[in-house]
């Protein structure tokens, strides 16, 4: 799957949006935009806390109580400012933590004012807004606490907690703007993630009804050239002692036989296979002007079948229709060749545009013990039927009749 990750850019991105996190939670690895983000807020924060503790050395440093503050307490602000700059190294990782641990320092130093935003801004980036809002709420009051124990005595208390408010309220509003835009750029990866699933669910749907449609397309075509064969190979079984002119013809009769087989095959696989669109004209597909042609070959190989067309504007069948006509009735007779050996079989084909078309495979019911060499079937022909007809919008249906028969009838609709 392609995503943010494997850009070429990714490099410039935040960890944050290149990879998601492990199941143990743990943060992923920094990306050489983190790596030079983080060198430069360090380097930023310790440089700003060496020049205000700097500063803070050449004057004197007044209390809200009266005197001023120890050089040695202002030294050791200076040292403790400076290692908290440390910390910005894991701030991705534990974000909440070191900014509560930080309050406590936020209240009496000046030169950690730099590494308290930096830490307030990563809270807000990357928590939500229900775990952010008491962490800021919380540094705000502590600016509060710091004007008053830090008085300015260049501007006023009511400056100093206004500026101060501002700053914070800036870098708040700030690393929200950013929270969005990088929610924003999650929610259209895990979109394009989540089409890209489903494409790739249509693509094997797809593939699975494809070979669905060949699968039925041979069981219709190969079940009745192979029982044509069987016919006529049990037919030379039952007469060896036949006339040589006999036996010549209804071997060649197998051999046309097999050698269509193959040809419909070839022609059920190489039609449907949808990859070879456009490298070829498609074989033209049996319709139901075909019935004719199915039924004499039946009647070559010993069986009674009768055809009886009742349609209005025959040549207007649409394509599919005649299609699915044609399967239908070469299954029904694929079946009386098969489980009725020696009855007679009728087929009525009617209807017209409109009122759709009528399909009836009707052939009596055997009678006595079924032949020792039956031929084998594989039991789904009538299932696959079932499943044509539905897709086409019809309906199927089969079983004995009052009279004794077994009865395939199907309709399938026809617009006018």
């Amino acid at each position: 799957m392609t995503g943010i990750a494997a850009s070429e850019n990714a490099w410039l991105l935040p960890s944050a949006l290149t990879a998601e996190r492990d199941r143990a939670g743990r943060q992923p690895r920094r990306t050489t935009r983190d790596w030079i983000v983080d060198s430069l807020i360090f380097l930023i924060a310790l440089g700003f806390a060496v020049m205000v503790s700097w500063d803070l050395h050449q004057r004197d440093q007044p209390t809200p109580w009266g005197g001023t503050i120890p050089e040695w307490l202002l030294t050791l602000d200076g040292w403790f400012s400076a290692l908290l700059c440390a910390v910005l190294w894991v701030r991705r990782r534990w974000p909440v933590q070191l900014a509560v641990a930080a309050l406590p320092l936020s209240l009496i130093s000046a030169p950690s004012a730099m590494v308290v935003l930096i830490l307030l801004f990563t809270v807000v980036v990357h928590r939500p807004l229900r775990v952010a809002g008491p962490v800021v709420v919380l540094h705000l009051l502590a600016a509060l606490v710091f004007c008053w124990m830090r008085p300015d005595p260049t501007v006023s208390l009511r400056a100093t907690v206004a500026l101060a408010v501002t700053i914070t309220a800036s870098v708040v509003l700030w690393g929200m703007v950013v929270r969005a835009r990088r929610q924003l750029v999650v929610s259209l990866r895990d979109r394009a993630y989540r089409a890209e699933a489903e494409q790739q669910l249509r693509v094997a749907q797809a593939r699975h009804l494809e070979r669905t449609r060949i699968a039925r397309e041979m069981h219709d075509v190969l079940a009745h050239r192979i029982s044509l064969l069987s016919l006529h190979a049990g037919a030379l079984e039952f007469r060896p002692d036949a006339p040589p002119d006999e036996v010549a013809r209804a071997a060649g009769v197998i051999r046309d036989n097999a050698h269509q087989a193959l040809q419909d095959l070839r022609e059920v696989i190489g039609v449907l296979r949808e990859e070879g669109a456009g490298e070829g004209p498609e074989r033209p597909q049996p319709t139901l002007a075909d019935l004719a042609m199915l039924a004499e070959e039946s009647r070559v190989a010993g069986m009674r079948v009768s055809v009886r067309e009742q349609v209005d504007h025959a040549e207007a069948v649409p394509a599919g229709i005649g299609r699915s006509a044609y399967r239908i009735v070469q299954e029904g007779l694929t079946n009386a060749r098969k489980h009725a050996v020696g009855a007679a079989v009728t087929v009525t084909v009617a209807g017209g545009p409109g009122t759709g078309l009528s399909v009836e495979v009707c052939n009596r019911w055997p009678v006595g013990q079924p032949p020792a060499q039956r031929i084998p079937g594989t039991g789904t022909g009538l299932v696959g039927l079932a499943e044509r007809t539905s897709l086409a919008g019809g309906r199927l249906e089969h079983g004995r009749t009052e009279s004794g028969d077994f009865r395939l009838a199907a309709w399938l609709p026809w617009s006018a």
